[in-house]
């Protein structure tokens, strides 16, 4: 169901014993669940699919047109709340990210007397020597104090 509904807006099927699309699964849903049909939309916004929304009955043809189009909206008010909550997500772990580096910034620029530019170009040049994320230098200056790209001997 999923090839299909990349593809299409919707799918539905009114019989999923019969239906030669999922042979396997309309069987065992029907047989394990007591599901005879499904109407599926998918959630996407203009630029971006979230995945699927999907509604089963335990009759055949359980769903008429209304149902359609209630699940339609549905779908488009879930796609634009799951956009809405990966946005808000993707901007705290931003402010999170950005608030490490910046007390790592201030521990080198302490440290060796530096300004805000050279501490950042410091943690950019240590970021791509190891090939790591500049927040995962960053967190391990913070919690090991130690200064990045210098290995101690112990």
């Amino acid at each position: 169901m999923v090839d299909v509904l990349a593809q299409q807006d919707a799918v539905s099927s009114e019989d999923l014993i019969g239906d030669g699309r999922w042979p396997r699964w309309g069987r065992w849903v029907h047989d394990n669940l007591g599901v005879q049909s499904m109407l599926g939309f998918q959630l996407f916004t203009t630029s971006k699919s979230y995945g699927a929304l999907d509604m089963y009955s335990d009759r055949q043809g359980g769903f008429d047109a209304h149902d359609r189009i209630i699940g339609l909206a549905l779908a488009a008010h879930a796609a634009v709340a799951v956009a809405s909550s990966h946005e808000l997500e993707h901007l705290n772990i931003a402010v999170t990210n950005r608030t490490i580096v910046g007390q790592a910034e201030g521990i080198l620029m302490e440290r060796y007397d530096l300004d805000a530019d050279r501490a950042f170009a410091i943690l950019v040049r240590v970021s791509q020597a190891e090939n790591r994320r500049l927040n995962l230098i960053a967190e391990d200056l913070i919690s090991t104090r130690q200064t990045p790209g210098v290995k101690l001997k112990r």
